[in-house]
């Protein structure tokens, strides 16, 4: 089943080559069937490519998804052309009246930041307060996770010696999670992020449990016990050549910047990386939109 978003999206013709279902607006009023209202709060300053990321996870499931994408209001990203906001984004003013089935949170370039010094740290510890009364589950993805752990339950994080770069292998450690319904024992996630949670801290609090770690990236995926909030530390809504074009980003501005950790064969920049991480990535979305959304909510989510 498709995932339905406004009918001129630019991620809809890159979805499309990818032979995605992809359902515009126009064509989904013509169906009974009631789509569930995803919210993508998407803090990510080059806002089209991270639409395109979860677009494709989102859609790989037998639900229609109806899509509205949110930016913040206290922040305008400057990578981003205006026209493209005002086009296809809402501000949470604009949404907070509403009810939604599920929400999602991305990650951001400001780890290195205290949480509270965040331009818009007010606003967005507004908008995961308010998903609590009015969205039945959220995702957090990286840095977002990171930021709903510290503010929900006082997790801190904790500044990496080096950056966690590449491909990493990962172990479940509750294999009956329904978020991990279907994995293998073993499984590659990329991650690309400057700080960590740590284990420790998390074992303090009875609302959390860690669903998967790896011995070399540390906490991957949490969740609390109400299944209400979904934590993601990596990025397995990554395509195949990310890592690449953040390596060679990092590279041209001459920042010391190691080559992505099992990523390129034989560590060799030159040659194509292959995506292995994609059918992981995949069980993840559909599994959170599946048992924790639309199991979950109510057919009159008003």
């Amino acid at each position: 089943m498709p995932v339905n978003i406004p009918d001129n999206l630019p991620a809809a013709d890159v979805l499309r080559e990818e032979n995605i279902f992809v359902m515009t607006e126009s064509r989904a009023l013509h169906q009974d069937i009631r789509p569930l209202r995803l919210l993508m709060l998407n803090l990510m300053p080059v806002k089209i490519i991270t639409e395109t990321h979860l677009l494709r996870m989102l859609s790989n499931s037998p639900l229609q998804v109806e899509i509205t994408l949110l930016n913040t209001l206290s922040h305008i990203s400057r990578n981003t052309p205006i026209e493209h906001l005002e086009t296809f984004y809402k501000t949470f003013d604009s949404v907070k009246n509403r009810r939604f089935d599920g929400l999602v949170i991305t990650g951001a370039p400001v780890e290195m930041m205290r949480f509270e010094d965040v331009d818009y740290w007010s606003e967005l510890t507004q908008i995961m307060d308010w998903a609590g009364h009015n969205v039945t589950s959220t995702l957090y993805i990286c840095w977002a996770a990171q930021a709903g752990m510290y503010h929900h339950y006082g997790v801190p994080k904790y500044v990496l010696p080096q950056k966690q770069f590449g491909i990493f292998t990962h172990t479940l450690n509750n294999a009956k999670a329904p978020i991990v319904r279907g994995f293998d024992d073993e499984f590659l996630v990329p991650h690309s992020r400057h700080t960590e949670v740590r284990r420790g801290d998390i074992d303090k609090v009875p609302q959390l449990e860690i669903v998967s770690e790896s011995q070399q990236a540390g906490v991957y995926l949490v969740r609390d016990v109400e299944n209400r909030r979904i934590f993601v530390t990596g990025h397995s809504e990554y395509d195949a050549f990310t890592l690449k074009n953040e390596y060679e980003r990092d590279l041209a501005k001459g920042m010391d910047i190691r080559i992505p950790y099992n990523y390129f064969p034989g560590d060799d920049p030159s040659k194509e990386p292959l995506m292995r991480w994609k059918s992981h990535a995949s069980l993840l979305f559909s599994n959170w939109l599946n048992y924790y959304v639309y199991q979950e909510t109510p057919y009159d989510i008003d």
